[in-house]
C-alpha cells in the first residue's frame, strides 16, 4: 500500500514526496506533467539565483526520486474515493490505495469537490494551516488554496507543511526535518 498518494507534480506534489519519502513513508507522485513551472523561469525562488522552470522540474523530480518516491510522469488521476480506512485513487493504468492523499493540482479542484471537502467563499479549497481540508488525511496545496496569490515556492511550502502534518501524524508526535552537515552523505558515499 502507498502511505502517501501525491496527485500533482508541481512544486507543492514534488516537495510533499520528497518530505515524505525521506522519512521512511511510501510515496507515488501522479504527475500529467502539465505544471506551470514549464512556462516559468525563477529569480524568485529562494536559494535559486536564475533558473528555467523545464530545468527546475528535471532537478526536483531526480532529488524526490532520489529519496525514494514512486514518480509516475504522464499518469493521470480519473478519481479519489474515502474507502474507509484511506483512499482509492484511479488512474487510467489501475487503483492504488492510500492512508493520505496530497492534492497539487493547481486551480483544478475537480477531484477534491468530488471527495466533498469544504471551499471558501472565494471557491478556494478550505484547510488548516497543516493543509488539511475538512476530508481527514485529504490535504490541499498551492494555488486551489489560494485566491489568485500563485507562487511556486509558496506552493513548495504548503506541500512541505502537508508532509510535515502527515509525518506527525504517522510518528505520533511533532516532527521535525532538520538536517545537519553530519547527516548529508558525502558524494564520495553516493558514487
Amino acid at each position: 500500500m502507498s502511505k502517501v498518494a501525491i496527485v500533482g507534480g508541481g512544486p507543492a506534489g514534488l516537495s510533499a514526496a520528497l518530505f515524505t519519502a525521506k522519512n521512511g513513508l511510501d510515496a507515488v507522485v501522479f504527475d500529467t506533467d502539465e505544471t506551470w513551472m514549464h512556462k516559468a523561469h525563477l529569480f524568485n525562488y529562494l536559494g535559486v539565483r536564475s533558473i528555467a522552470g523545464d530545468e527546475f522540474m528535471n532537478v526536483a523530480r531526480g532529488q524526490v526520486e532520489d529519496r525514494g518516491a514512486d514518480l509516475r510522469v504522464g499518469e493521470e488521476v480519473t478519481s479519489v474515493e474515502t474507502d474507509g480506512d484511506g483512499f482509492t485513487v484511479s488512474s487510467d493504468d489501475g487503483e492504488y490505495d492510500a492512508d493520505y492523499v496530497v492534492f497539487g493540482t493547481g486551480t483544478d479542484t475537480e477531484l477534491l469537490e468530488s471527495l466533498g471537502v469544504e471551499t471558501n467563499d472565494n471557491d478556494t479549497i478550505d484547510v488548516d494551516l497543516s493543509m488539511e481540508t475538512s476530508v481527514e488525511n485529504a490535504y490541499a496545496t498551492g494555488a486551489m488554496i489560494r485566491d489568485q496569490e500563485w507562487q511556486a515556492v509558496i506552493s513548495a511550502g504548503d506541500g512541505g507543511a502537508a508532509a510535515l502534518d502527515i509525518l506527525s501524524k504517522e510518528k505520533g508526535e511533532h516532527f521535525h526535518d532538520f538536517d545537519t552537515p553530519d547527516d548529508v552523505p558525502s558524494l564520495r558515499d553516493e558514487a
